[in-house]
């Protein structure tokens, strides 16, 4: 894993005791593009105490154990792995007594990798399409990337996303894809970040779901006023309360002005103009 400590074994099988005076050991990379040319990590001469590094990305990270070559381990211990450390790495142990025969030839190849962070997905943006963007950093080694459906955890076809995968400073990788889909009422979308390497998948926890349409969207006024679609239930409910209002107010007119009378028979006539007649 980059960033940790590794130790790429190189031992001799018969266990024998060796001098470190008739010993000779080198560990090496072959040079990318310099055919079959070496680079020296680091190495151990007779009548040298203490290891040496011929290339400078290794200074300070490599180093051999005396002691332990003492018993035959001539095991590379490479501190704060890399990226650039993915290589294969000789090990070569020669003996000065035997006329620099060499006793031994390992290679080691190193693999690495790096967690990538967990996917984030932001949108959807609400234009003629729908689109979502993934993003994850710092991973190795190059990643797989797949957008889900996440209602049946279907993969999406790949067509449909646009992926961009880069080097950092730190030479891991960062992913950006973009996922773009035609409208649709309803959609769940996940985005899936795949480290072959340490076998393992990460999928974002976030859950993306866009319901409706863009012309059935209706924001709340900011003033705090009734949306456009319940003015006319509020003017309906108006002009019955006030048909209401008047069918009361003419029944209790009526009320008071007819007052029932009781029957009291047959009347005589005054003779009004006799009596004035009189006066």
């Amino acid at each position: 894993m980059v960033g940790s400590d590794v130790r790429l074994r190189c031992i001799y099988p018969e266990g024998n005791s060796f001098d470190l005076n008739d010993l000779y050991v080198y560990w090496q990379i072959s040079m990318a593009g310099k055919g079959n040319a070496d680079s020296v990590v680091t190495y151990h001469l007779s009548g040298n105490s203490s290891a040496s590094h011929d290339d400078n990305h290794y200074k300070d990270r490599a180093r051999l154990s005396l002691d332990s070559m003492k018993r035959g381990d001539f095991s590379l211990h490479l501190r704060n792995v890399t990226p650039q450390d993915e290589q294969k790495f000789n090990c070569l142990v020669f003996r000065k007594s035997l006329e620099l025969e060499k006793i031994l030839e390992v290679s080691v190849t190193l693999h690495v990798a790096a967690n990538y962070s967990m996917p984030v997905v932001s949108g959807p943006s609400q234009d003629e399409e729908l689109t979502f963007t993934c993003t994850s950093t710092n991973g190795y080694p190059r990643p797989n990337v797949y957008w889900i459906n996440k209602t049946d955890n279907s993969v999406l076809d790949g067509a449909l996303q646009n992926s961009t995968v880069s080097l950092n400073a730190r030479g891991l990788y960062d992913v950006v894809s973009v996922l773009r889909i035609g409208r649709t009422p309803h959609v769940n979308v996940g985005c899936c970040i795949e480290n072959v390497l340490l076998h393992q998948n990460l999928t974002s926890g976030q859950t993306e779901t866009f319901t409706g349409t863009k012309d059935s969207i209706t924001e709340d006024p900011v003033d705090g006023s009734p949306s456009g679609e319940h003015q006319p239930i509020l003017g309906v409910l108006v002009v019955l309360a006030v048909i209401v209002s008047l069918a009361v107010a003419t029944g209790w007119l009526c009320r008071s002005r007819c007052q029932p009378r009781s029957y009291t028979g047959a009347q005589v006539e005054r003779p009004e103009l006799a009596l004035a007649g009189h006066v």
